[in-house]
């Protein structure tokens, strides 16, 4: 009499299901997709397949750029910031002395400080359009452990 073991079998989805990278987005690489801007397409790119994350001060942002818009008389200003606000993007809380210590050494405000920061508590890229953000990311990010 043979005991052979039982087979197991495992099924799983494609692992595009499986994975959705993190990604901090700031409010430029949003707004460029909600306000219908020329770097439409490409922040589509960037965004496509992953887990949107953001802090909590991304509402506001985003706001500020509807408001602006608005004023100047753009039809799709208020549309858009009904879009941004059903977009899945995880908020965070930010560590404001963190924030600024960031803000201080890259020369950055305190809101784009804000999403260095959670970029690198995450561990994760950052999305940008904000050359200054970006390159003060380009630093910070290549020199965690």
């Amino acid at each position: 009499m043979s005991t052979s073991a039982p087979t197991l079998y495992l099924a799983e989805p494609p692992a595009h299901y499986l994975s959705r990278p993190p990604l901090v987005v700031d409010c430029s690489t949003v707004a460029g997709i909600v306000f219908s801007e020329a770097w439409q397409s490409q922040a589509r790119q960037q965004i496509d397949g992953r887990a949107l994350h953001a802090p909590h001060l991304f509402h506001c942002e985003i706001a500020s750029v509807a408001i602006k818009k608005h004023r100047r008389g753009e039809p799709h200003a208020l549309r858009g910031l009904f879009e941004a606000s059903e977009m899945a993007i995880d908020l965070h809380p930010v560590d404001p002395v963190a924030v600024a210590e960031l803000a201080l050494r890259y020369q950055l405000s305190a809101y784009d400080a804000a999403y260095l920061w959670l970029a690198a508590d995450l561990k994760c890229p950052l999305a940008t359009f904000d050359d200054k953000l970006a390159a003060a990311a380009r630093a910070h990010l290549a020199s965690l452990p």
